[in-house]
């Protein structure tokens, strides 16, 4: 009788934490939410209103990603709203206040991240501050130095022709009349696939993994953990900064006051993708899924004319769903 029952528990531990599991779960959810919202609203699945969803993900979306490393290796990082606001702020003073072309703005925004990122991530591996409190020290300093650099004031792009149209063109448009899907959304699908490569097939993936799943074990392996950590974050930063890079684009300014607060979408949008907290366990397609439960959520509620304070309560009941669910998981 032992022999009958063992393999039957061990298999249905190993559906249970599966990644085709965790990443069927957060779609079983985004279609749940997608039928009912499209039967309470005749507008919920109008043209213009998907493509508002898509444009509401590509920045979260993208937030996401970078955090989808960093909660891997069982850390987290609450800094990432306010440096994507920073690097907005940086593609600004680079194309307007130095006057530089657009793609030197472009690159100086994105590497403005990563070097929030490598900050943090040295902090964390060399110092041995606790990821929560380094980072929380960085998403102040990043909205500090936001505001100094702007002079407490938006930057426009009027001076900066084609910005604008990194996020909010249409290329698709282009091949397809009428199809008017913002760049911003191919730029989110783009980085998808780029994150998916880096953890799928190459050695910092790898050890992502490895670092979540028993940091001393892969310390012990000869595995140079304070690097490896530190370019986690540093990739992080990157995400970060394209986030930043898209929101100015969509805003066609740098707005210092903005940011704060993205953060916690990202790590809701991560964890409900069914990235575990503990580490060890993710994947990018779970929270790209993850992200557009989060935005088509938010949307359905606001067509639905639910109070903006109730969509919070309903958006961090949800969050402690998805956690309370990665726990029953671990504890099969």
């Amino acid at each position: 009788m032992d022999v009958s029952i063992a393999p039957k528990k061990a298999s249905t531990r190993s559906v249970l934490r599966s990644d085709a599991t965790r990443k069927f779960l957060a779609f079983g959810a985004l279609i749940v939410l997608l039928v009912y919202f499209s039967l309470a609203s005749p507008h919920f699945m109008t043209f213009n209103n998907v493509v508002g969803i898509l444009l509401q993900t590509s920045v979260n979306g993208v937030l996401a990603l970078g955090v989808t490393f960093v909660i891997i290796t069982g850390g987290i990082d609450l800094s990432i709203g306010t440096v994507m606001t920073f690097s907005s702020v940086m593609s600004a003073i680079f194309c307007i206040n130095w006057g530089l072309p657009v793609w030197l703005g472009v690159l100086g925004g994105m590497g403005a991240g990563a070097l929030a990122g490598f900050i943090n991530g040295t902090i964390i591996s060399r110092m041995k501050v606790p990821p929560f409190i380094t980072t929380l020290g960085i998403m102040y300093i990043a909205k500090g130095l936001s505001l100094v650099l702007s002079e407490l004031r938006p930057i426009y792009f009027n001076a900066a022709p084609g910005f604008r149209e990194i996020a909010m063109g249409s290329v698709i448009e282009k091949i397809i009349p009428g199809a008017e899907i913002p760049n911003a959304v191919l730029i989110m699908f783009g980085a998808a696939i780029f994150a998916g490569f880096l953890l799928n097939r190459t050695i910092l993936g790898r050890y992502t993994l490895a670092l979540g799943s028993n940091e001393e074990a892969t310390r012990l392996s000869g595995v140079n953990v304070n690097f490896w950590k530190t370019m986690v974050y540093t990739v992080c930063g990157f995400f970060a900064g394209i986030g930043g890079v898209l929101m100015a684009a969509r805003l066609n300014s740098a707005q210092p006051a903005l940011g704060q607060g993205y953060e916690l979408d990202a790590i809701a949008a991560v964890v409900i993708g069914g990235t575990s907290l503990s580490g060890g366990e993710g994947t990018i397609m779970g929270t790209i899924i993850g992200a557009f439960v989060m935005s088509v959520l938010v949307n359905g509620l606001r067509i639905m004319s639910i109070e903006q304070e109730w969509q919070i309560v309903i958006t961090g009941g949800i969050l402690i769903l998805a956690v309370y669910m990665d726990v029953i998981r671990r504890r099969a």
